[in-house]
C-alpha cells in the first residue's frame, strides 16, 4: 500500500511545512494543494520545489483541485490550469485533480454536463500535451458529479479521452449513497486516484467537510470500501484529506503523524480482516 497525504489535512500551514512534516511522519507521497504551491511560487522557483521533495524523498502525486468553472469564471479558471499544467511535470507529477461546476439555474442536468464535457475535452487536450492526466472528483450531494456513474457520463460526453478518469473520495462517495455496486463497475483502467477520510454520524444532508475525522474513527465502512478497491485491482496511492478545523490547531507534526498512523491501521485491520467496532 502507497501512503498520501493531501494538503488539506494541514491547511493551515505552508507547502514546504506540509512537504517536511508529510515526510518526517512517514508517507512517500504528497498530493500538494494547489493554492499552496501558488503562494510558495511566488517566492520560490519550481526547481526549488523540486529539491525540496527530493531531499524529503517524497513523490508529488497530485495537484488539487483544480476548478472545471464551466458557468463562472471560466477564464481565470483556465488560466489556472494552464499554469498548473506547466508546474507539474517539472516536479515530476502527472496527475491534476479537478472538481466540477454546478448545475446552474435555467439549464437542465443533460444541458449543463454537455456545457461540462465540452470545457473538459479542452482541458484534456492541453493536459494530454504536457503529458498530464486529470481525475475528476464526484462531490457529496452534487447536483451534476455526485458519483462515479455521473463522472464516467461525463468522461464520455467528452469523448473519452484517455488522460481523464476519476478520483474515489470515501466521504463523498458516503455522502452521495454511492453503492458498492457502482464502485465494482468502475472501469479499472478509469480509477486514477483515492482520497481516504471518514466523518462523524449524522444525517447525510448535514455532513459537511468541516465533520471528516481520520480513518477508523468514523461511520463509513472503509473495511468494505479497500476490499472493493482491492478488488477492482487498484495499486495507487491512497491520500488521507481531512478539512477539520478542530486538527487544524494542532501542530503539523501532530496531524501528520496521526493520519498516517490511522490510515496504516486502517490497512493493517483491513488485511487481518478485523473491522473497526463503529462501523
Amino acid at each position: 500500500m502507497k501512503y498520501a497525504l493531501n494538503g488539506a489535512t494541514t491547511m493551515p500551514y505552508t507547502l514546504d511545512e506540509d512537504i517536511v512534516a508529510t515526510a518526517k511522519a512517514g508517507f512517500t507521497g504528497i498530493e500538494i494543494w494547489w493554492d499552496k504551491a501558488k503562494a510558495y511560487l511566488e517566492k520560490n522557483s519550481i526547481r526549488s520545489l523540486e529539491e525540496l521533495l527530493i531531499e524529503n524523498a517524497l513523490e508529488a502525486v497530485s495537484l488539487c483541485p483544480l476548478l472545471l468553472w464551466t458557468f463562472r469564471d471560466t477564464d481565470s479558471a483556465r488560466k489556472d490550469f494552464n499554469y498548473a499544467v506547466e508546474v507539474a511535470p517539472q516536479i515530476g507529477l502527472d496527475l491534476i485533480v479537478v472538481a466540477p461546476d454546478y448545475q446552474p439555474a435555467g439549464l437542465s442536468v443533460s444541458e449543463a454536463l454537455k456545457a461540462h464535457a465540452e470545457e473538459l475535452k479542452n482541458l484534456a487536450g492541453i493536459a494530454r500535451s504536457n503529458g498530464i492526466r486529470i481525475a475528476i472528483e464526484p462531490i457529496g450531494g452534487h447536483t451534476l458529479v455526485p458519483g462515479p456513474t455521473e463522472a464516467l457520463h461525463l468522461i464520455e460526453l467528452a469523448g473519452s479521452p484517455d488522460n481523464v478518469g476519476i478520483l474515489l473520495d470515501t466521504f463523498h462517495y458516503f455522502r452521495s449513497n454511492v453503492t458498492d455496486q457502482e464502485i465494482l463497475s468502475i472501469p479499472a483502467e478509469k480509477l486514477f486516484f483515492v482520497h481516504v477520510n471518514d466523518v462523524e454520524d449524522g444525517a447525510l444532508n448535514e455532513l459537511t467537510d468541516a465533520h471528516r475525522v481520520y480513518p477508523t474513527l468514523g461511520v463509513i465502512p472503509l473495511q468494505n470500501t479497500i476490499k472493493n478497491l482491492n478488488t477492482l485491482g487498484y495499486e495507487g496511492y491512497y491520500s488521507v484529506e481531512i478539512f477539520r478545523p478542530e486538527y487544524w490547531e494542532e501542530s503539523i507534526d501532530d496531524i501528520a503523524s496521526n493520519a498516517y498512523h490511522m490510515l496504516d491501521k486502517l490497512m493493517k485491520e483491513q488485511k487481518m480482516g478485523t473491522f473497526n467496532s463503529c462501523i
